[in-house]
């Protein structure tokens, strides 16, 4: 509290002259807190640190340089070293199981499994096949191929994604190629070959080489083959979602109606249905647009530091198919 005394003051200063800077900082001293010392802020004596210890801060960023580098060189050389490993595996196993183009090596080589795939999908990028200079013409023969391969294990149906959708665009040509190839295999009594894209009707036709007809008859076998591009994966559900969203509008369909199942008879019936197996012929999990509903229970599998289709990518993928638990979410 102000004495009295102190209040006259304040009292005469108001009637008459004003109080300086000095007598009212005077009049207010003894009742302001002491003053506390302050430190030093962090980004001060963090300057200050700099300032005096130039030498210190140097050696600490070469220290840290040199960390990364040492971690970065290690990794590289993890790489490098697990890239080796699987080049080399795969050599003995290519060499192991090479198939000779001979239908009854690839039986043997599948007849010990307990199950193969009934429906089996691949993934191939014409992207890698065009900057390696093969183009068209090498994803074609990548495609006969692997057809060649199910022909002879005995799986009936295979679908190839390829997402730009030039397989599509050429399917005579790709018909022909693989029955080119199924020729070189299996000479003159091989399995027939239809071949089509969603949307479209089966290609049969061609089915010849060097002018020579073929002979269908199923005791050789028999392969269906779809085409699929991106535009077949979400494009296709958001039609079905348009498609099915206006005929709830106009009373044609009810909004309980519209169940997965109905979704997946649809899907199924537009596309295709749901593989049992999906090989994937590059070092990563990439789908790139595979279409999204058909692979809720499908086993996928890939190969680390694989960069193109190899029989011995495609046998472990029946092994590992057949070992695998089918569960189904039970």
């Amino acid at each position: 509290m102000f004495a009295s005394h102190e209040f006259d003051v304040y009292r005469r200063a108001k009637h008459g002259r004003s109080l300086s800077v000095n007598e009212r900082e005077k009049l207010l001293k003894p009742y302001l807190p002491s003053p506390i010392s302050r430190s030093p802020t962090r980004a001060e004596g963090r300057g200050r640190r700099k300032k005096e210890t130039p030498i210190r801060t140097f050696v600490k960023n070469q220290f840290y340089f040199l960390f990364f580098t040492f971690i970065h060189i290690l990794f590289s050389a993890y790489i490098r070293l697990r890239q080796v490993y699987h080049a080399l595996f795969d050599r003995v196993f290519a060499i192991l199981y090479y198939h000779h183009r001979t239908p009854e090596l690839i039986q043997r080589d599948v007849r010990s499994l307990s199950r193969l795939p009934e429906h089996l999908s691949v993934i191939l990028d014409y992207d890698n096949v065009r900057n390696g200079g093969a183009g068209l013409d090498g994803l074609m023969a990548e495609v006969a191929e692997i057809a060649s391969w199910c022909a002879c294990a005995g799986i009936p149906f295979l679908s190839v994604y390829e997402k730009t959708g030039v397989l599509k665009d050429h399917i005579p040509t790709t018909h022909r190629a693989i029955s080119s190839k199924f020729h070189s295999y299996f000479g003159r009594k091989r399995p027939g070959l239809q071949l089509r894209s969603p949307h479209t009707s089966a290609y049969i036709n061609g089915d010849a080489v060097d002018g020579v007809p073929a002979s269908l008859n199923a005791d050789y076998g028999y392969l269906s083959m779809l085409l699929l591009s991106s535009e077949d994966g979400r494009e296709n559900l958001v039609d079905l979602t348009k498609t099915l969203t206006e005929m709830s509008q106009r009373g044609k369909i009810s909004p309980s109606d519209i169940s997965p199942d109905l979704i997946d008879a649809e899907v199924s019936e537009s596309v295709m249905s749901e593989p049992d197996l999906l090989i994937l012929f590059g070092p990563y999990v990439q789908l790139q647009g595979f279409p999204p509903w058909q692979i809720r229970l499908t086993e996928i599998y890939h190969v680390r530091d694989n960069t193109g289709v190899g029989y011995q990518v495609f046998l472990r993928a029946l092994h590992r198919y057949a070992k695998a638990q089918l569960r189904f979410g039970r």
